[in-house]
């Protein structure tokens, strides 16, 4: 299933930056290309980490971090209120703590 879950997350950061350069506005297309910056780089890392090493833990903080992040902001780009801004930071934060999931793993091996 975490591999089903990291697919669609690579397919709507792909997503989202094509409409990101090809149809939305301005301002829409800054928080849709950084919601899919962060979001594709972060599925590119749990499927490193689980094919790798197993590391479930960690890409399941990436995948949903990077989900809530994204989604947040691909929601204000669609018109949702500008206050999806402060649940963004809670995605940020998982990621932050997949990463130093990983560098205790690393640390540990």
């Amino acid at each position: 299933m975490l591999l089903v879950l990291i697919g669609l997350s690579g397919a709507l950061a792909v997503a989202a930056g094509a409409f990101a350069a090809h149809g939305a506005s301005e301002q829409a297309a800054e928080w849709l290309k950084t919601g899919a910056s962060y979001q594709l780089i972060h599925a590119v890392a749990a499927l490193a980490i689980v094919e790798r090493i197993g590391a479930k833990g960690p890409a399941i903080l990436f995948i949903a971090g990077g989900a809530i992040f994204a989604l947040t902001l691909y929601l204000m780009a669609f018109g949702a209120p500008r206050w999806f801004g402060a649940i963004t930071p809670i995605g940020g934060t998982l990621m932050i703590l997949g990463w130093l999931w990983l560098a205790w793993i690393a640390f540990r091996c």
